[in-house]
């Protein structure tokens, strides 16, 4: 255990210090008894810190959560308010003081109060105030404070050091489909009227509209040869489907995109108008499908309907922002064993002192063995061995982000984004009549524009957006005031600007409606 002086322990061992030296000099034994025994006074101290700290850990001093969750649920830039408290069971009075989160740099966390005072057998509520950053699954993983013996109702003159490992994760989802998922509306089972009514059309159906004559170009499987037989003429089936839309949401999720200001990156404004898009189709009754591309697929979902694809599709939004998988992440297998063993230390009850340094069988099955603590269930991990894969899988499960790749996925993602096209547009039993994709423009050579001609030939609309770069480009000097990197940003937002009204023009002249992320919520 670490004890470190307070301000004031060290002032008076510096007064005590002082004045035997002065003491000494002008040869006065009263300065230096006195002077010695304020030295002493701050080693008693010490061993008395040591001693009420010592009783206080050992007799019981947690932090517990006020909710049995272990995860919350909340938005981008929304504030939820966490309840803990601090035991102390023990028969010594104490003082948390500078009380501090351990938590993700996604999220902004705060305590309220930051000083706290413990007396013996008792129990001290606090605060943990948490405003998320990005759309993802982070991890709220303890606090940290500082513990004062306060001997006699005096101020100590130690602290020690501790840190509470308490994970609760907080699962941050898109605003619109946040609020269609938790409206209250729908009774237990979450179900609300779809707005509208479907219309009947003419065409591929399964209900019966009516029976008619024959006109040249009716094809022969819709001849009712029975019905034809008993009228003496040719009569065929004239059939009927609601008019409802297959809707695809194709995001391109790729690291560079992730690029700027947590909050404002351009995949942090995609993914809330995909959400906003999917909640406003799933609302009308629309069967929509999500696919999350980036150098590989990430996510397929096939159109469907209902909260059920909802929930699937916030489950695959939020986990857009991991960069757990090896393609996307720049950690090796040492730097994941480091993050893990420095997490894994304040959970593990013998804090890893049996498992040898560099080990990384023994630390990958013990943080498998850990991992019924953490707060999420994601999706095993994508690595290049089972051991990298448990190291990551724990890292996923903690809520703990890792830095992406340098190098980016953009010409591996315009090849995924043909694929998907060429797969969407192959779909026959659900045909698609809306596809809406976020990326950026393609290149002169890119495959996806003979894709997305294909897709214009099947009558499919096509509806593009382009990532919106400006609000991670905005100028962060004071007002009035003018740097080099404003300028340099200004000149960036020039160039910006220019290739969009490019893009626009190229993704016009192959029949494709495109806008800005901005531009279409302006409008």
């Amino acid at each position: 255990m670490q004890l470190h002086p307070t301000r004031a322990s060290f002032q008076v061992a510096l007064a005590g210090a002082a004045m035997v030296a002065v003491g000494v000099a002008a040869r006065v034994s009263a300065a230096v008894a006195f002077g010695g025994a304020m030295l002493l006074a701050v080693t008693l101290g010490r061993a008395i810190a040591l001693a009420t700290v010592t009783r206080i850990r050992a007799s019981g001093f947690e932090m517990v959560w006020g909710t049995s969750r272990r995860v919350t649920r909340s938005v981008r830039d929304g504030e939820v308010v966490l309840e803990a408290e601090l035991r102390n069971r023990g028969f010594d009075d104490a003082r948390g003081v500078n009380l501090r989160p351990v938590a993700s740099s996604m999220l902004d966390v705060s305590l309220h109060p930051s000083t706290v005072d413990l007396p013996a057998g008792s129990k001290i509520r606090f605060e943990v105030h948490v405003k998320a950053k990005r759309v993802g699954r982070w991890g709220v993983h303890g606090i940290a404070l500082e513990v004062r013996g306060t001997p006699l109702g005096g101020e100590g003159l130690y602290e020690v050091p501790l840190m509470f490992a308490n994970p609760h994760g907080i699962e941050v989802q898109p605003k619109q489909l946040f609020a269609m998922l938790h409206n209250p509306r729908g009774g237990r089972s979450r179900r609300v009227a779809s707005d509208g009514r479907a219309a009947p059309l003419a065409g591929e159906g399964e209900q019966l509209k009516e029976l008619r004559e024959h006109v040249p170009g009716d094809p022969f499987k819709r001849i009712a040869w029975k019905a034809s037989a008993r009228r003496g003429q040719l009569l065929v089936r004239e059939m009927e489907r609601e008019e409802r839309d297959v809707v695809w949401l194709l995001l391109d999720a790729s690291v560079e995109l992730w690029a700027g200001e947590h909050g404002v990156a351009p995949l942090d404004i995609a993914v809330e108008e995909v959400g906003a898009i999917a909640a406003r189709h799933l609302a009308k009754g629309d069967r929509v499908g999500l696919v999350v591309f980036a150098s590989r697929v990430r996510t397929w979902l096939s159109p469907d309907s209902g909260p059920t694809q909802g929930t699937r599709m916030v489950a695959a939004l939020v986990s857009t922002a991991s960069m757990v998988d090896a393609d996307r992440c720049e950690l090796d297998e040492a730097e994941l064993a480091q993050r893990v063993s420095e997490h894994l230390r304040p959970l593990d009850p013998r804090a890893l002192s049996d498992i040898p340094r560099g080990n990384f069988d023994a630390l990958a099955t013990r943080a498998e063995a850990m991992r019924s603590r953490a707060p999420f269930s994601p999706r095993l991990p994508q690595a290049a061995t089972p051991r990298e894969q448990r190291l990551r899988h724990y890292l996923a499960s903690f809520g703990i982000e890792m830095p992406p790749r340098v190098d980016g996925e953009r010409e591996k993602a315009d090849l995924e984004l043909s694929r998907s096209l060429d797969k969407i547009s192959k779909e026959k039993k659900r045909k698609a009549s809306i596809v809406h994709v976020w990326a950026p423009a393609p290149g002169p050579e890119s495959p996806v524009a003979s894709a997305l001609r294909r897709l214009r030939a099947s009558h499919v609309e096509v509806r593009w957006t382009f990532p919106s770069f400006e609000p991670s480009l905005a100028s962060r000097s004071k007002e009035g005031a003018s740097t080099v990197e404003d300028a340099v940003l200004e000149a960036v937002r020039m160039r910006v600007r220019a290739a969009r009204v490019r893009a626009e023009r190229a993704m016009r002249a192959l029949g494709v409606h495109a806008k800005h992320v901005e531009t279409r919520r302006t409008g």
